[in-house]
C-alpha cells in the first residue's frame, strides 16, 4: 500500500479538476445523477444549501469536505451539533435536525466554474415545500442570489417559501476565507432557538 502524502494528495487534486474542466461532459455525462445525495427528512430545524459539491467532496462523495472549509466546525461552534462532525459523517445531521443540498446537484467544483443553467431553483422550491424545513439557509451568497434573483444580504431574508425561513450565510469554504464572518452563523443559532 503507498502511504499519500498531503501534498500529493492536493496535487491530485489540483490535476483532476485540471482535466474535468478540459473534458466537461465527462464531470456527469448528461447531468442526470447528482453529485451528493440530498440529506433530508421531514421537519427540519435548518436545511443548508451550497452552490455545488466542491471538486474534493465530489471526489470523496461527502458534503464539505474541501481542505479549510469550515462548515462542520462552525455547525459545532454555534451550538447546532454536539461535536465536530467528519465530512463522511455527513448523513448524521439529520440526527440534529440538520439536511444538506445544493443548488446545482449534478455539477461540480468552485462557484466561478458553474454555468448559469447550473443552478436548478425550481427543484430547490420543491424540495422545501415537500419538506418544510423551519430554515433554508444559503451557505454563501452566490446560492442565494441565484435563488432568489436579486442581491442578498447575510442574515434573515424578508421572503419565506410557506412557512420556511430563509437565511443567508457566509460561505464556509476555503476559497471564501477572506470573507469570514461567523456572526451571521450565530444569528442562525439563536433564530433556532439554540
Amino acid at each position: 500500500m503507498v502511504a499519500l502524502r498531503s501534498y500529493d494528495i492536493w496535487l491530485l487534486l489540483k490535476r483532476l479538476d485540471g482535466w474535468l474542466k478540459r473534458f466537461p461532459h465527462w464531470r456527469n455525462p448528461g447531468g442526470t445523477m447528482p453529485i451528493l445525495p440530498d440529506v433530508i427528512t421531514h421537519r427540519l430545524r435548518v436545511l443548508f444549501c451550497g452552490s455545488a459539491a466542491g471538486t474534493k467532496s465530489a471526489l470523496l462523495g461527502a458534503y464539505f469536505a474541501g481542505p479549510g472549509n469550515r462548515f462542520w466546525p462552525t455547525l459545532h461552534e454555534i451550538g447546532l451539533t454536539p461535536r465536530i462532525l467528519r465530512p463522511i459523517e455527513f448523513r448524521c445531521s439529520l440526527i440534529y435536525g440538520l439536511g444538506l443540498t445544493d443548488l446545482a446537484k449534478n455539477t461540480f467544483g468552485p462557484d466561478s466554474s458553474l454555468g448559469a443553467n447550473a443552478y436548478d431553483s425550481t427543484r430547490l422550491r420543491g424540495t422545501v415545500e415537500e419538506f418544510f424545513p423551519s430554515v433554508l439557509a444559503f451557505n454563501g451568497k452566490a446560492p442565494a442570489r441565484a435563488f432568489l434573483e436579486h442581491p442578498v444580504r447575510y442574515g434573515l431574508q424578508a421572503e419565506q417559501i410557506n412557512d420556511t425561513n430563509i437565511f443567508v450565510l457566509p460561505s464556509t469554504s476555503g476559497a471564501a476565507r477572506r470573507y469570514w464572518d461567523s456572526q451571521p452563523w450565530h444569528a442562525l443559532s439563536r433564530f433556532v432557538g439554540c
